[in-house]
This record gives C-alpha cells, structure tokens and sequence, in this order.
C-alpha cells in the first residue's frame, strides 16, 4: 500500500497488536545442517491452519538483499528463495494449507504504478553508475585510496522480476522442484496441501490470496474457525485482512530495524555514504587483517494479531445514540475505507491529508461526526454511499487552509531546529584535536583565585568562548579560500587541511539539506489556482477551470468505488485507470453525492508480453522479443513516446527523489495494440507459452488423504474435464481440478533445475491444476462474520476492569504463554552482586541492617509469578501503569515502630534516608502505604499484607487473620521467628 508510514503509525498507536515469533534455528552436528522439524508444535503457542505467501515480498529481497551480498547468479537467488520458505515454515508450520501466490498481470490501474518503479529503477541504476564513475575519479585524483574495481560479473536487473519474463518462468519451475521436493522429505509438509499460483496467472499475489480466501468463505464446507497466517511487507495487507472479516488472522512479517549501516560502495567501509566518501585506507580487521566486513544483522519476524486490532478499533469506533442499529462489522469496513484517503497502490493521496500529521485520527473524528447525520454507513459490501461520502470530504474542506498552515508553521520549526544541529557541528568542535581547546584549554593560575559563584554560569562563559574562537576561525578558513593564487599547504598527506574539508562538508551538507523548492505555496491565499496550474497546467483564467476541477474530482471518487470493491468483491475491471497523476482538493468534491460509478463488464488482463510493453523502459528491452524491443527504441516507432530515456521527478514538497512524483506520459491501450499486431507473428513457441494466461497447480504428498483421489484422475489416459474436488478428502477446501500435461506424477523423476541440487528420482508427490469455485459477476461477496465462527478470546484489558485489581496482560498467542522470571539461584546471584538491595542507607541506621542485603523485588504481577515466593520481606508490588500508585521500588520500612512509610512514598525520611524510626510523623493516617486507612496492606485490602515484620500491614497485631508465625522487632535488630528460630532469608543471606 502507497502508505509506507502506515505501519508505523499503527503499531505505536496500537502497541498490543505486535507480538515477536519463537524461533527455532537449525542446528549443525559435524559442520552437518539439522533441518528444523516443523511437525512438532508451534513454540509460538498457537497452531495455524492456512499460510499465504506473497510471493514477491520473497523474490526481491532475496534476488538483490539490502542487509548481506547479492547473490552470485540465478541459481544461488533460487536457493535463497527456497531457505527463505523454509525459515516462515519453520515459524508458522501450518497444518492443512500452504498457499504460493506469484505476482501475474496486474490490473491497468496498478501497472501506472509498477511503470513508475520499474522507469525509476532504471534512471536511478544508471545514474548510479555515473556518480561512481564521477566519485572515483575525484577521490583518486585527490590522492585517496580505494580498492580496485570489481572485474563485471553477471549483472542482475531487477525488472525481471516481472511477469512474462524468462526468470519468472524459471522461478515457477524452481518452485515446483522445491515443493516436490519438501512433499518427498519434510515430515512437516506430509499432510498439507499445496497451491503454486505463478507468474502466468493473471492478478497480484496478495489479490489473488484473498480472492481464495473469499470463495472459500462462500462454500458452505468451509470450516468459519480456520486460523489464517498471511506473510508479507506491504501495509495494504492490513487492510485485506479486515476486509475478509475472519476473525482468525495473523499477518507474519519482517520487524524493520532502521538506521542499519550500510558500507560504502566505493570504499567497502561502513560508516559513511558513498557521496562522503574521502579514500581512506582501510582499517585492519584482526591481527593479519583476516576479518571480513561486518554483515548486517539477520532479520527477525514479527506478528501483526488482527483480531487484537479490531479489538482497538472496537473501542474506537463504539458510537451511542445513531437512528440506526449499529454494527461494528460495518464500521470497520468504512475505516478501511476512510485508509484510502491517506494513499494507496491506485490513487494518489489528498494534499491535506498526511498519515504523520494524524490524517487517520481527523478521519475518524469527522466520521463520528457525520455518520448520524448521513443516516448510514459509508460502505457495504464493498460499495459505496456516495452521500456519506459526500459529507466527510465537505467538512474536510472546510479544514483544509487551517491544515496546510498548521504543516507550515511545523516545517518551519523543523528547519529551525535542523539549522541549530548542523551550526553546532559544524563549528569544529566535533573534530578531535591535539591540543585541548575551548572550555578544556589551560587556564592560568590566578594571583587572586575566586569562589565560583554559579557553575552554571562558569559552564555557560566557557562554552561561549569556544564558540566565537570557532567563528573567528571559520572567518578565517572562508578568507583564506578567497585569496588567489595561495600557497600550496605543505602538510603531509597524514594531516590534510581540515579547515578546506570542513567547508567542503558543510557546503555540501547545507546543500543536501536545503530543502527543495515549493512554488505552490498552501500556506498562503490563491494555493488552489497554483496548484492547478502548476500540476496540471489549467489557469484560473480558462473558462474550463472550474469544469476541469469538476473532473478530477469524479475521476478521483470513480477510483475510490474500483478501489473498495477491489478490496472487498474483486477487480470489477482490468482497464479502469486513474489519468491523472494528481489528487484534487477535498474541498473540490462538491458534486459527487447524487453521482453513480459503473465499470465495465466482462474486461480481460493484458497478456505478460503485453505488459512488458507497458511498464518496461527502452533499457529493459533485452527482456523482450527483438522485433518487439525494437519498439521502444527505434525514432521511427509509432509509439516511441512510451518509452522516454529521461524525465522528470516532481518532490511535489517531499525531500528525497523516490517520494516523488514521476512525470511519465500514461501508455494508450489502443495504440498499443495496434502496434504488436504487427510483430506477434514474430515471437517463438517459448515466447508464446511464457505469453499464455495458466492456472493454479495444487499439490499433495502420498500421505495425504487426496493423494489416490489425484491419481485416479490421471489413470486411463486422464481427461481435460474439470472435476469438483471432494470436499471430504480436502478439510473442506472447494474448487475444480483437471490434469497437468506438466505434472509431477509419482514413480516419475523430477529434474533438479538447479546443479547444485539433486534430482528427485523416486517421487511420491503428485500435481494437478486447480481452479477456484466461480461466481457470476453479479454475484456479491457478504462483509460480516461467518453464522458459527468461534470468536478469539479478549487480549485487551476490559474497560470496567477495577483499578485496585491486578491484570495480567497477555504478551502472547496463548494467555498462559510463560514470563520471565528468576529462580532461587538467580535471585542468590543478584542479592549476592547488589548488596544494598536498590535502597541508600539512612546516617539513622543502627545495628545489623539486613535490608541491604536484598534485591529489589521484582514487579511479578508485571512479568509474571515467579516460581520463588518471599516469605516476608519483599511484598508484591503493582505496577505504576495499573493505578495511580507511586511509580519505583517502595522498600519495606525495616524498624519502624509503625509498619507504613511516612508522607514520602516508599519510607523516606526528613533526613534523605529510609526511616527506621517510625514515629508519629511516619506510618500514620497521611501513609498510603500499611495503615488502616491504607487500600494497602489493610483489613480491607485485597492486597494481603502478609509482611512478616508488619511491612505493609495495617491489620491489629490481635487479629486472628495474622499469622501465627508473625515477627516482632528486637532492640538489636534482628528479627526472628515466633517459634525461636531465626528467619529464613537471614540464614540465606
């Protein structure tokens, strides 16, 4: 989804909704790898049903990695890819359904987007490779040292990760080795099905994913309590998870970790991009310089729990008082409704709406406003209410000038404080010296030394001395650039110029850090007509102006219908496109209440080569029939404006390049078409195939109870026709099946596409395709939960919860999932390296005080009961976050004649020390904590107060409540039991 602070947002607002996966690793016996045996239960405490891999969340960061070295050719991405199946496997081990799903041809209104990537990917791979080239030319010539340029190896472009390519056709062999493979060997995968949809079948992978999803729901065999397991990076799975409304569904993805260091390309060094680069040599790693450079950190999992998340927005959404029944089914689809406005994969976002500024939060607040007034909800069933709509984008309207000062005033700010950062560093005094200077230089010794009447002042002369002589040093570096002719320095290559560096880096920093020009202005009157003329060219002065607005608008509102029922019934049309490369206003959206959206029936994808034409650049041509490529190169070509070798990149008020917008012309069906015509003739019988729309193939091992049913069906020759699958012998999965000219068949070997690998020459497993049950097009998919589901327990803490009674969050799947704690020999170890027990000693101590020899005690109620229980002295505690209780360790008061702690909390004394003289000041009627008037440790406290020397008791000491074992003070200190002997944790300690 084209909201990449989405997740981010969530997450922080939504903390509970994130819970880190168990991992099991592999082990190694004899440098011998030990698989991990999936069959066995899931560490995480929960078992899964079903998991959907998207597939191209997979492919990209294992083809060319961000974090490690890319691999060395085709076959070793193959591998990556196959290891990288195994580790979500090993985490998820599903147990009826594992589902693959390849990126196909994407509807019309998603390929404008992968045009822009795939067009960008190759601008900025060349311009890449001229900044090296630039780069290394001036490091060198300034006498730097780098290493020697890398002989050319088999380059990999990216862009063939499309559909219609050679490598996405043998990626779609590979996998299918892989999976016979696994069905053959892994005792995890001996009773779960297996579906391949590849390249050749048109749609998204996520798309495609919840297109089963949604045709399994309608089937009545369909088990409504399967535990879903979707893998993927994009946040628009989020939203796809919602939209299914099974309440039993995790999304698994990969935990971001920012700022990961990444090492230069010209130097191999980590610590500095490849524009700061200066040629340094490299540092030795180890004695002999064996050390290789540091790689990054392997990356954790982490799972998105959805039914935690509409418990969220449960509580959010919860509204009283409407003139209509309210149903948070129905909320919850406007919400992912309302997700939209803030980006996605089809539209542009609105100007006034920014998820970083709270975009969401105003949205919701708008919708609880206006939804009594519009007399229903926004959606149902994927279609919109155009009037509900209507007025959320009016009163928005009405925002928006107060909007786009409030995120000038903010930018200002920003830039203000960016601007003190860098004077700071760039005074110098960052840089190591030699000689101590500024607030550190020596002083000389006074004849009349004086007191320091405020060393805050003192600090205070001191920095701004070092700061002017760094500006009379700057002064002085700025005029010596400016005199002709100087001098060449004649200091050796080991102590170069530091002040010519420095300016060189600030003048460089100042301008990678100006920020970029902004001729629209929305913070000023007349931002509307600049803005449609600056981005779409249209004056306030043309007699179309207000007619065009008018336009774009609709256009934008059409798209927000094929998006909705994108989501929720799927594609309504395979041509629908935005055509424009701007979002209007939302005060520009005045006409389209009594508007309805129609799409077009009965549309077909594009064919995989088709595509290539439409999203490829000329410089990705290789990838293409020759007759074809020459299309996108050849000046004469009629459709030669398709493919521009340069173009522009409007910020459109971003920072970096990749948040822009890329001005690229919209490729025009129809011409298209009439241009292959020609050339179709020419493509090969491999072409052909690669260009052909496939199906799903669905996989079983010998073990599984479909197996014979498969088999059966290729007995006698086989047959073309589509048969329905036996609901009995699949746990109640529906859909078609037919034979595979290119099955995998037991007793028949499976070539290993791969060298490195083996082939399968005793296969067991068997394949056939499959097809999903169909639905008419008038068909409508029902958003609400399925009659007998079984809803997940609550995780969240309840609303009514009493404050005064202790909740046990649950960090996990499971409300028993195990907390940290320490055992006897581990609480002997901290008590033993932390002897003062987290308490300061009071200059009232007497005697042996045996307080200091304790730990502080641990907050159980927070992470859990630990297995050893104190017998006296450490009470339980509550975390601060439960109560309006003191936050920090309170110790327990040792000898104080009353058991409470005196007006400051946790026993503190007047004298800055733990009391041990109680007195009349200290434990009365004032203390929260061990009086009678105490919810702490009293008759009526739910807290016990079960201390043994009183700690936290208010109770009488004749209270047949106490314990008989009860201890008592004694004027040496040392407390001992009822029955003559001496506590337990004297002993222990």
């Amino acid at each position: 989804m084209g909201v990449p602070a989405f997740f981010r947002w969530l997450s922080r607002k939504y903390p509970s909704i994130v819970v880190h996966s168990v991992e099991e690793k592999p082990r190694e016996v004899n440098d011998e790898k030990i698989p991990v045996d999936s069959s066995k239960p899931n560490p995480n405490d929960v078992e899964f049903d079903n998991l959907y891999l998207d597939m191209n969340g997979i492919i990209h960061p294992c083809c060319h990695p961000e974090n490690k070295p890319a691999p060395k050719n085709e076959d070793e991405m193959m591998i990556a890819i196959f290891e990288y199946i195994d580790r979500i496997f090993s985490i998820v081990r599903p147990r009826k359904l594992l589902y693959m799903a390849i990126d196909g041809v994407a509807p019309r209104a998603k390929m404008n987007q992968q045009r822009s990537r795939r067009f960008r990917a190759s601008k900025e791979s060349k311009d890449k490779r001229e900044d090296l080239a630039r780069y290394r030319a001036e490091i060198l010539g300034q006498g730097g040292e780098l290493p020697p340029v890398k002989e050319k190896t088999e380059h990999f472009d990216s862009n063939c990760i499309t559909p219609g390519t050679e490598f996405m056709d043998n990626l779609s062999v590979a996998l299918r080795y892989y999976i016979a493979q696994r069905l053959n060997y892994d005792p995890g995968w001996q009773n779960i099905k297996v579906i391949l949809s590849d390249a050749n079948v048109p749609g998204e992978g996520e798309h495609k994913i919840m297109d089963f999803i949604r045709k399994q729901r309608a089937s009545p065999s369909h088990d409504p309590n399967t535990h879903h397991c979707l893998n993927g990076a994009d946040a628009d799975l989020i939203m796809l998870g919602l939209a299914t409304h099974e309440p039993h569904f995790t999304i698994l993805r990969e935990e971001f970790k920012p700022n990961q260091k990444r090492p230069c390309e010209l130097c191999g060094q980590v610590g500095h991009d490849m524009k700061d680069c200066v040629g340094l040599p490299k540092e030795k790693q180890g004695e002999f310089d064996e050390q290789s450079a540091p790689i990054g950190e392997e990356v954790n999992f982490i799972f998105i729990r959805l039914n935690v998340l509409r418990e969220y927005l449960e509580r959010e959404l919860k509204m009283e008082g409407l003139p209509f029944p309210y149903d948070f089914e129905r909320c919850l689809d406007d919400w992912v409704f309302m997700c939209f406005f803030v980006g996605n994969d089809f539209l542009p976002h609105l100007p006034s709406l920014e998820i970083r500024e709270g975009a969401i939060d105003k949205l919701i607040t708008l919708y609880k406003k206006c939804l009594p007034i519009t007399g229903g909800y926004l959606t149902e069933n994927g279609y919109v209410n155009q009037r509900g709509v209507h007025k959320i984008l009016v009163d928005l309207g009405e925002m928006e000038d107060m909007i786009f000062k409030q995120r000038q005033q903010r930018e200002l700010q920003f830039q203000r404080r960016e601007k003190e950062k860098r004077a700071r560093f760039s005074t110098g005094s960052n840089r190591p010296r030699w000689t101590p200077a500024g607030q550190f230089a020596p002083q000389p010794v006074s004849s009349t030394p004086r007191a320091i009447e405020s060393p805050r002042q003192e600090a205070y002369k001191m920095r701004m001395q070092g700061e002017n002589q760094a500006n009379f040093n700057a002064a002085a570096n700025l005029k010596s650039m400016l005199v002709e002719d100087s001098p060449k320095s004649t200091s050796s290559p080991a102590t170069p110029n530091t002040s010519t560096a420095s300016f060189t880096s600030l003048n460089s920093t100042k301008k990678d850090d100006e920020p970029p020009p902004d001729n629209i202005r929305l913070w000023e009157d007349g931002w509307r007509e600049r803005y449609y003329l600056q981005k779409f060219g249209v004056s306030s002065d043309d007699e179309s102006y207000e007619g065009f607005r008018d336009k774009v608008a609709s256009a934008y509102a059409e798209g927000l219908c094929w998006v909705l029922r994108y989501y929720y019934q799927g594609c309504c049309s395979w041509k629908w496109y935005f055509p424009f490369h701007y979002a209007p206003f939302a005060s520009d959206f005045k006409n389209i209440e009594s508007k309805r959206y129609s799409f077009e029936k009965g549309t077909q994808p594009f064919n995989p080569l088709e595509q290539l034409m439409s999203v490829f650049p000329a410089a990705s041509g290789n990838f293409l029939p020759p007759t074809w490529r020459d299309l996108m190169s050849n000046p004469e070509s009629p459709i030669i404006d398709f493919y521009p070798t340069d173009f522009e990149i409007d910020l459109n008020g971003k920072k970096y390049a990749w948040q822009g917008v890329a001005l690229l012309p919209f490729v025009d069906e129809k011409r298209l078409q009439e241009s292959l015509a020609k050339v179709y003739p020419d493509i090969t019988e491999e072409e052909k195939r690669r260009n052909s729309r496939g199906k799903d193939r669905f996989f079983v091992g010998p073990k599984h109870s479909a197996f014979d049913f498969f088999k059966g069906l290729y007995e006698g020759g086989g047959t073309d026709d589509e048969v329905d699958i036996v609901t009995d012998l699949t746990e109640g999965m529906s859909g078609k099946v037919m034979v595979d000219d290119q099955a995998i068949l037991p007793s028949k070997c499976v070539p290993s596409p791969i060298p490195q690998l083996r082939d399968l020459t005793e296969n067991r497993a068997i394949g056939i395709k499959f097809e999903d049950v169909k639905y008419g097009e008038e068909y409508v998919f029902k958003a609400k939960l399925l009659p007998t589901v079984t809803m997940p327990g609550r995780v969240l803490k309840p609303d009514d919860w009493p404050d005064r009674r202790p909740y046990r969050p649950q960090i996990g799947f499971s409300p028993n999932t195990p907390r940290a704690s320490l055992d006897m020999a581990g609480r002997r170890m901290l008590g033993f390296h932390m002897k003062s027990g987290g308490a300061s000693t009071s200059r009232w101590d007497s005697g042996n005080d045996r307080r200091n020899s304790y730990p502080p005690p641990a907050h159980v109620t927070a992470y859990g009961q630990s297995r050893f229980s104190s017998p006296g002295p450490w009470p339980r505690q509550r975390p601060s976050y439960y109560s309006n209780t003191p936050g920090g360790y309170n110790p327990y008061q040792r000898d104080g004649q009353h058991s409470g702690g005196g007006r400051q909390h946790g026993g503190h004394s007047q004298h800055g020390g733990y009391s041990q003289h109680g007195g009349s000041s200290h434990g009365n009627r004032d203390s929260p904590y061990g009086n009678r008037d105490s919810p702490y440790g009293n008759r009526d406290s739910p807290y016990g107060g079960y201390g043994r020397d009183g700690s936290y008791d208010g109770r009488d000491q004749n209270d047949p409540r106490r314990r008989s074992t009860g201890s008592f003070n004694t004027p040496n200190n040392d407390r001992r039991r009822s029955d003559g002997r001496q506590d337990y944790q004297s002993r222990r300690f």
